[in-house]
């Protein structure tokens, strides 16, 4: 059997980005039951309303939605079950840390297959106001403004 190499990513969450302000990002490894690998390898899966919490001393991801297998039996998997995630203990002491002292959300970021193994990303972030949002579309539209300006009088379309 051939092992897969690279990176393929699954799904990502790129509303995340605008309504969070990320603070710091984890690769984290997820266990799944057999049908929930054959639904991702179809590249079926949302993270739009998925979390992740510290119980018990483990961190757990719920609210994440991986479609049941089509070909499946009656093995198949609960699509918004909470599935466990695998970190070092050093980086869930870390999180659980961040996320005691309040304000702070884990949040998915991507889910892919690297080396033939699911990895899920997550993100330390912590949640913008609305005004946050038009500021960072302002910096970004005038960012590209620049960007075009330079580049014009790069290639001497303004003289």
């Amino acid at each position: 059997m051939v092992k897969e190499v690279g990176r393929k990513l699954i799904a990502q969450n790129k509303k995340a980005r605008h309504d969070y302000s990320i603070e710091d990002v984890y690769e984290c490894g997820i266990v799944l039951n057999g049908t929930e690998v054959k639904s991702l390898r179809a590249g079926r899966a949302s993270l739009i309303d998925g979390y992740a919490t510290v119980e018990n001393g483990e961190l757990w991801l719920a609210g994440v939605h991986i479609p049941e297998y089509t070909q499946g039996t009656w093995t198949n998997h609960e699509p918004r079950r909470k599935r466990k995630l695998l970190v070092h203990l050093q980086e869930l002491k870390k999180l659980h840390l961040k996320v005691k002292e309040g304000g702070i959300t884990l949040i998915p970021l991507q889910l892919y297959f690297k080396d033939g193994k699911a990895k899920i990303e997550i993100a330390v972030a912590r949640g913008k106001k609305a005004h946050d949002k038009r500021a960072d579309l302002i910096e970004r539209q005038s960012n590209r403004e620049i960007d075009r300006e330079v580049s014009r009088r790069r290639t001497g379309k303004d003289q």
